[in-house]
């Protein structure tokens, strides 16, 4: 399947990252999702439907049921670029620190 989302688009929405949180402990099923959040069952598949198609889950049957996963892997696009992030910020804040203890040497 064609990954035709962006990671950063499907974290964006509440409902989304919910979904994450859940399935980062234990697979569930569609069902099981859609009983954690005060939305239709059909919101809940959407969310998940988008959260496939970015990468971020995958599903297995087992039986009757289909259960889906967070794929860790694919969380790592959102860590790098969150590493740039926080060393744009600490560099920052370096600066900061090191202009105020100036200040009060003065």
């Amino acid at each position: 399947m064609i990954e035709r989302r962006d990671i950063f688009q499907a974290v964006a929405d509440p409902t989304r990252r919910g979904i994450l949180i859940l399935l980062a402990s234990q697979s569930v099923t569609a069902g099981g999702i859609a009983e954690k959040f005060d939305a239709a069952r059909s919101t809940v598949s959407k969310h998940v439907q988008i959260l496939i198609e970015c990468g971020l889950l995958e599903s297995n049957q087992q039986g009757r049921e289909i259960y889906y996963q967070l794929k860790f892997e694919k969380l790592k696009e959102i860590d790098l670029w969150m590493d740039q992030l926080r060393v744009i910020w600490e560099s920052r804040l370096d600066n900061l620190d090191n202009y105020i203890n100036k200040l009060q040497k003065d």
